[in-house]
């Protein structure tokens, strides 16, 4: 398995980097940094929902837009769990940088 990290471009954020790099990580900090990756990437994707008619044979009714967000903020946590996007990182050291200020 690491040999095929080796062979990852580094611009590619897996969740590998993220482990391995967590492992002096302030625990609290990184949870809320990967939470708000996950509502990031659920905002993006809801947006891709939008336009989506449900109709014909398979139509989900009702139930099916009152569970389509459930499931569009559930593939936002899975996506960050795989890797997600890479802002999550960023977002982590922001909170440190406005712990070590005091905010």
């Amino acid at each position: 398995m690491i040999a095929s990290l080796a062979a990852t471009p580094a611009y590619v954020h897996t969740p590998m980097q993220a482990s391995t790099a967590g492992a002096t990580r302030n625990a609290k900090a990184w949870a809320v940094a990967q939470e708000f990756e996950s509502q990031f990437i659920s905002v993006m994707a809801q947006s891709m929902f939008e336009g989506i008619k449900s109709d014909g044979p398979f139509d989900g009714g009702e139930g099916e837009g009152m569970f389509r967000s459930l499931l569009v903020d559930q593939y936002g946590k899975e996506m960050t769990k795989a890797g997600g996007i890479g802002i999550a990182s960023s977002i982590y050291n922001e909170i440190l940088k406005l712990q070590e200020q005091g905010h």
